[in-house]
């Protein structure tokens, strides 16, 4: 039987898959991801809502209200070393992705705000690269949208790289209570993609007295979406793991809690 909070990709077709806050069953955090032919475009009208535009592989173009913004985007894999193309839309644009070559987009939504937003190219050299972890915990992080970055109102956008035989997002972690600034709430979904594509990966999410506990077995391509609780995930053996998260919430700020019976790993040698 297939969890809930796992929403299961299109192996073929245009929409690789869709989550919405009313299929999520919560408020802010939306996400879609696009697979579109060199030719082909993709028309969205933000509305009431933010977006931030993740050139995940190939190279697009990118028109918002009649100004083009072309050739963003230089990745073959997501697993390349290389920060992602990316743009920040305010709510009340007409965007069209003119897929330059073979391209997957995705598309990062939450509610806009009542603060004024401008158009954003976010220049992957100015993404924030980092490393998280050691030894079979170490993985790497790219910050698209973080939320020190004033560009939007409420989405936060990162990338992780978490090698074959790796965990991550562990020691488990939440961000399910709004208690600044001991802890933030943010919903969050993960967009995973498997190299080789024919693998897979675990994911785990529980809250402390086990109300929600459901552990997740993902595929390329596969969504896992994270209401509340603690959400580690594990890569197998030969089988790096790549995940695109998207956060929003009331308030733009992430502070997580660890979960106390796994935390004495942080202070271990």
């Amino acid at each position: 039987m297939v969890s809930p909070l796992l929403a299961k990709a299109a192996p073929t077709g245009r929409e690789i898959v869709n989550v919405t806050p009313e299929r999520a069953g919560w408020t802010h955090v939306g996400f879609r991801a696009v697979r579109l032919a060199e030719g082909e475009t993709e028309s969205v009208n933000t509305g009431t809502r933010e977006l931030c535009l993740v050139v995940l592989t190939g190279t697009v173009s990118v028109t918002i209200d009649g100004q083009t913004h072309a050739h963003l985007g230089t990745r073959k894999s997501v697993f390349e070393e290389v920060s992602p193309a990316a743009v920040y839309v305010p709510a009340g644009k007409t965007v069209v992705v003119l897929a330059e070559t073979d391209a997957e987009v995705g598309l990062c939504s939450a509610p806009a705000g009542n603060t004024p937003h401008a158009v954003k190219v976010l220049d992957p050299a100015n993404m924030r690269r980092s490393v998280r972890g050691q030894g079979t915990n170490t993985r790497y992080v790219c910050d698209v949208l973080p939320h020190d970055d004033p560009t939007a109102a409420h989405l936060l956008v990162v990338e992780v790289l978490t090698p074959a035989s790796h965990s991550s997002s562990y020691p488990p972690h939440k961000h399910d209570i709004e208690q600044p600034p001991v802890e933030t709430l943010l919903e969050e979904t993960y967009y995973h993609r498997l190299n080789p594509p024919q693998g897979f990966a675990f994911q785990r999410v529980y809250t402390d007295d086990r109300s929600l506990d459901e552990a997740c077995a993902v595929e390329n391509h596969d969504v896992v979406m994270v209401p509340r609780g603690y959400h580690p995930v594990v890569a197998p053996h030969g089988y790096d793991l790549y995940y695109l998260n998207v956060m929003a919430g009331p308030n733009r700020f992430w502070v997580f809690k660890n979960d106390p019976a796994h935390e004495w790993m942080l202070a271990a040698k």
